[in-house]
Parts: C-alpha cells; structure tokens; sequence
C-alpha cells in the first residue's frame, strides 16, 4: 500500500514493538497527526470471542463524556403525533412511511441515527436490507427503539455511540477529534473500554482483549496497552 511522505514521518515517531500507556498513546496520537482537516480519533479493538456465535456477541451503546466531535444527524420513525416531540428534541427528520419511501425511492441517507419508536418497527423492518449493513438499523440493545424518543435523540446529539463486533472480531469506534488534546481522548477512551470490557459475554473463553489500537484519520495506528489503568 502506498503512504505519503507525511505518514512515514508520522511513523516514525512510533515504536511499533512498544505497548503504549493509554495515556501515552493518545498524546501520541495527536502530536503525529498531521493532515489540515481536524482528524477523527478511533480505536480499534479485537477480541478472543467468535462474533458467528449469539452468545459471544459485544453490542452496547454509550455516551462519550465529551462526545465525538460531530454532531450526528438524526432520523426518527413514529407515530404523526410525536413528531413535534422528536423536532422538539433535535431530531433532523421525522417520519413514517413517507420516509422509508425516500431512502428505497430516492436513496437517501443524510442521516447518521435512527430511533425508532417500538410501535414503527413493523414499517422499519422494510428497511433492515438497506439499513443493517450500513449499522444504521435501530435496536433496542442501542437504545434506539424506545418509547422515549426525546431522550434517544438528546443521546445522539450528545455523542452516544455503539459499539459492535464486525467479522473479523474487531470493533471500530470514534473516540473524538485530535483538536480534543490528550485528556479528553482519555476520558472517552476509557469509558469506552470500561463499556466493552463490562460487556464480554459468559461464553467467553480466554484473553478478551487480544489487542487494542488507535489511530488519527491519517496516521498510523499506536499500540495501547488497555488492561493497565482501567
């Protein structure tokens, strides 16, 4: 794979063979980047379970105590009545059926949450081919179907994000923007695994955290190690 000059240079700063402290690591992370654009921060987290199995499946949702970064935009399904109930809390669209036809019919997508109340998941569903593999299909271990649409939507301004195992075992989450300097990364890091660590499933055997990375948008990735200080 091709890398630019600025990411050689980015690399070199990094001890490949080094367990860096959490610490360490977002300080790291943010001195490197070097882009002109406010570079998204992600980590990257594989685990010792077999996401084929439904019992050794890590999914939940959370609240970064400094968000993303990003304000996400929001789409909630409901009922015509508690439309003004979810504009009222921030949502960006509102609707039934009217939008389930525009994204089959127009391909729309500007959105980046959905909630969902329990009594519109038989219109949602409709959406599960386009919407799940997008991650973007509402469920209630997300706390995206609820009754409580107003609260769902204030989350997901607020920086909630989910958390999930892809096929490889490994799950993929912002943890904020380098303009967030390293105590901020640290916070939502750490709630971040603190979250995925409470969450490992019973069925689970072994080493949990088989290793845990993070990288700026452009740079190179810096080993954390993520069972010291949590």
């Amino acid at each position: 794979m091709f890398r630019g000059k600025k990411y050689k240079e980015s690399a070199k700063q990094i001890d490949r063979s080094q367990l860096y402290d959490c610490g360490e690591a977002m300080e790291l992370v943010t001195k490197i980047a070097s882009a002109k654009f406010d570079e998204t921060v992600e980590l990257h987290v594989k685990l010792g379970v077999d996401s084929r199995h439904a019992d050794q499946q890590v999914r939940g949702a959370i609240v970064l105590p400094h968000g993303t970064g990003k304000t996400a935009r929001v789409l909630v399904f409901c009922k015509e009545e508690r439309n003004q109930e979810a504009l009222d809390a921030g949502a960006d669209y509102v609707g039934a059926m009217d939008m389930v036809e525009r994204i089959q019919k127009e391909n729309f997508f500007d959105f980046d949450v959905v909630v969902a109340s329990p009594d519109m998941m038989g219109v949602v569903g409709r959406l599960g081919k386009v919407l799940g593999p997008k991650g973007l299909m509402p469920s209630p271990k997300a706390g995206t179907v609820t009754p409580n649409i107003a609260q769902a939507v204030k989350d997901a301004k607020a920086g909630k994000i989910e958390y999930r195992l892809d096929k490889t075992n490994i799950i993929h989450c912002p943890i904020g923007k380098v303009s967030f300097g390293t105590e901020k990364l640290l916070d939502n890091y750490t709630t971040l695994m603190t979250a995925i660590i409470k969450a490992k499933p019973a069925a689970a055997k072994g080493q949990y955290i088989k290793s845990c990375v993070t990288a700026s948008t452009m740079g190179p990735g810096v080993r954390v190690n993520a069972m010291k200080q949590l």
